[in-house]
């Protein structure tokens, strides 16, 4: 009876469910979307402002550092005490952030605004990783390259609403992406409330069922220092992607205008296609994951890039939008798997570990940004692009991860 019981609430879980991470895969893409207004007019702005490299790493850096340092303190108190509305907190910091970015008069403002937009996706991710997984139905590589592929979608929207909106008319068209912000809140009402309640009929279901015995397989996840270890080697290879995407999200733009010539349009357009390529790259990383194992992902990911980033400096205007099309997908399919591994090593800190390697990704990738900057304005934008093709060979240190047997369905 209980089983029977048991059986159908899980069904009718596993059927709601669907449509909530759905919802969590489209507040990701508005999410990611609305961040990703700050790289996409950099061209105008630096422009505008009279900025140097530099200064535009800065706001790089800014976005990202209020965006990575208290997304692993948000986690580790959801995982504590889930908090499925403070997601509508997050985006309302955006909003104000977004608002900040239109009308920003001064250098300053434009950094207090990227602030905004940073801190509200600190609050986002966390929780939203949490219910993701929680979502997942036990297929977690899945789950989260579903959640992912939204925020990748929404990263690459950024340069076409540029393009097409405000290169056209104006600093000032960025406040009317705050209907974007409002229609993910509401989104984001609606996803809590739905989890929330089919959260409470499973929870009930289970207390009312016979308690299953645990088997509890020491080999199957190391422990101890084994894990920190392993958490370390995840961040260093985190780091390598993060700094190599850095250089495209910043100053990629400027490379085509600078070595090709195209317009400001232009430039954007080829940004489009090197942020879209990453929406399929991370789902079919995150679907390949549970089928061949995090760690040939992450192998194949990172490493498997590095040739096509050794020929790209030296490659033509059509080859190298082709090039990047091609990295992109490749190393787009790391995070999933990164990120899938690092919560099977400590599985009860889901959103911990999700705001802490979001954060991370942030906080690396504007590290970078401001390093890449001060690189730039000394080497020169073409020699940059040659020096960041070789970061992906950090990729080999994936090596020294242990092989888990949670990685492998």
């Amino acid at each position: 009876m209980n089983m029977n019981v048991s059986g159908q609430s899980m069904a009718l879980q596993s059927a709601v469910m669907l449509p909530v991470l759905i919802a969590l895969s489209a507040t990701h893409l508005l999410n990611d979307m609305i961040q990703s207004l700050i790289p996409a007019i950099y061209p105008i702005i630096k422009s505008v402002y009279g900025l140097d490299f530099g200064q535009v790493g800065m706001i790089t850096l800014t976005f990202q550092i209020t965006a990575s340092l208290l997304q692993p303190a948000v986690g580790y108190y959801t995982d504590r005490n889930p908090m499925p509305y403070s997601m509508v907190i997050g985006m309302g910091s955006s909003l104000l952030g977004l608002l900040g970015l239109a009308y920003a008069g001064s250098y300053s403002l434009l950094l207090v605004a990227a602030a905004f937009v940073g801190l509200g996706s600190s609050i986002f991710h966390p929780e939203a990783t949490r219910m993701a997984r929680s979502a997942s139905g036990g297929r977690h590589g899945f789950a989260q390259g579903v959640f992912q592929v939204g925020g990748q979608s929404g990263s690459a929207l950024g340069p076409v609403l540029a393009a097409f909106i405000i290169v056209p008319f104006g600093q000032t068209s960025i406040a009317w992406f705050s209907v974007a912000a409002l229609v993910a809140m509401m989104l984001m009402v609606w996803t809590a409330r739905t989890f929330a309640r089919v959260q409470r009929a499973h929870a009930a279901t289970v207390a009312s069922a016979p308690k299953p015995v645990r088997n509890v397989t020491p080999e199957s996840a190391p422990v101890g220092s084994s894990v920190l270890f392993s958490l370390v080697i995840l961040m260093v290879l985190l780091f390598s992607k993060s700094a190599y995407s850095s250089s495209f999200n910043s100053f990629y733009t400027f490379y085509l205008i600078h070595k090709f010539g195209v317009s400001v349009q232009a430039s954007q357009m080829m940004l489009f296609l090197f942020l879209a390529a990453a929406a399929a790259g991370t789902l079919g990383g995150g679907i390949l994951g549970d089928k061949i194992g995090r760690k040939n992902i992450i192998w194949f990911s990172i490493l498997g890039a590095l040739p096509f980033t050794l020929i790209l400096p030296f490659a033509n205007l059509f080859w190298t939008g082709v090039l990047t099309v091609v990295i992109n997908l490749i190393m787009s399919s790391a995070f999933a798997a990164i990120l899938i591994y690092a919560i099977e090593l400590l599985p009860r800190r889901a959103g911990m570990i999700g705001g802490l390697f979001y954060g991370l990704s942030f906080g690396l990738g504007g590290l970078a940004a401001v390093i890449l900057g001060e690189m730039a304005d000394y080497v020169g934008i073409e020699m940059l692009f040659r020096i960041c093709a070789f970061l992906p060979a950090i990729g080999l240190l994936a090596w020294f991860l242990p092989s888990l047997r949670s990685n492998v369905r």
